[in-house]
């Protein structure tokens, strides 16, 4: 799939007073026709067609080669809970983020019910991690206290949640320049970062032992998830290059080092999670290519809000893309490349 490298993508705006954030005064949020935001729309019924829930996936084969001893290498296992451990609270974040902090502040009502489609979508994911650790027999204590015991994943649960602390402010509103840009600022911390950069490392570790036809049944219920993210993401984009694109007073210079460094940042906190996650890579997987792949996607993540480029490194894993490209009715290990469809999510 040849890679999309666009800029700022063209969002549809009417010029109409108001705009997607504090237009409450001129939008009615009961009304959302005619839709100002069609784009937001188009996303929505994306979500709606890749619904699923984790109980569709079997997971026996899991479950045996769990049990089995010998079956998997320590830095299998090692990795697989690590990843358990950082999703299971991660996705937790990302729904509180939306119901306590983004939906309020925007009051476009098509956008608003895609914000209600991703929080249905974040739930599912919850119910994701409890299913896959009921039907393994993981300690919950052990996995759910993960982002308190381990350094890495307290790293970066952290930072987002120092990242995004304006829009928790019950005083927080985002009148005026300096509001817009915490606003931009904090939907650069969930979207961009959370969803968009923290996840990738650990999508490409447990799809990467899908590949090899190994804990199958997580590794679906991590693809389905990739999906949806994928949907998230472009949404989170579009949000923002929108509120730039009717408030253009806020896209300094200043503020674009800003959000520039600090992706810069989250891309450091990602390689230590790597280092820690994946201490000595297994068989067709190794912390550097996973480097590498999370600077590629931050170049994509930069390039797609309106920002430079700061990596300039090769995908090492075009899989990725085949994987959020696939129909959601086919099956990864039967289907030929050729039935791949061309995506507009992979960004």
């Amino acid at each position: 799939m040849s890679e999309i490298t666009r800029a700022t993508p063209v969002v549809e705006y009417t010029g109409r007073k108001g705009g997607i954030i504090n237009g409450a005064n001129v939008t009615d949020p009961n009304k959302i026709l005619p839709m100002r935001y069609p784009w937001a729309r188009t996303h929505y019924k994306k979500g709606v067609a890749n619904n699923w829930v984790p109980e569709e996936v079997s997971m026996q084969q899991d479950v045996e080669l769990w049990k089995k001893q010998g079956a998997l290498s320590e830095d299998e296992r090692h990795m697989i809970l690590w990843n358990l451990g950082f999703f299971s609270t991660a996705e937790s974040l990302t729904a509180n983020n939306l119901v306590l902090a983004i939906y309020r502040h925007i009051t476009n009502p098509e956008c608003r019910q895609y914000l209600l489609r991703q929080a249905y979508e974040e739930a599912v994911h919850t119910d994701t991690f409890i299913y896959c650790c009921d039907t393994l027999g993981l300690n919950p204590d052990e996995i759910y206290n993960m982002y308190l015991d381990v350094p890495s994943i307290t790293a970066k649960d952290e930072f987002v949640t120092e990242m995004t602390r304006s829009v928790f402010d019950p005083n927080f509103t985002t009148e005026g320049v300096a509001n817009t840009q915490a606003f931009v600022h904090d939907l650069v911390g969930f979207y961009v970062i959370m969803e968009g950069i923290f996840f990738y490392a650990g999508f490409a570790m447990m799809l990467s032992m899908l590949r090899k036809n190994r804990m199958v049944g997580i590794g679906e219920q991590f693809q389905f998830i990739l999906r949806d993210e994928s949907v998230h993401l472009a949404f989170g984009a579009d949000l923002i290059n929108t509120i730039v694109k009717e408030n253009p007073d806020i896209w300094t210079p200043e503020f674009k080092t800003e959000l520039t460094n600090n992706i810069m940042r989250a891309v450091e906190i990602e390689h230590m999670y790597v280092d820690d996650t994946l201490p000595r890579g297994i068989v067709g997987l190794s912390p550097n290519t996973i480097k590498q792949y999370v600077e590629h996607i931050a170049d994509r993540r930069l390039e797609r809000i309106g920002l430079e480029r700061k990596y300039h490194k090769d995908n090492p894993f075009p899989w990725m893309s085949e994987i959020i490209d696939m129909p959601k009715e086919k099956n990864f290990f039967e289907t030929r490349v050729t039935e791949y469809k061309t995506g507009e999510l992979d960004w």
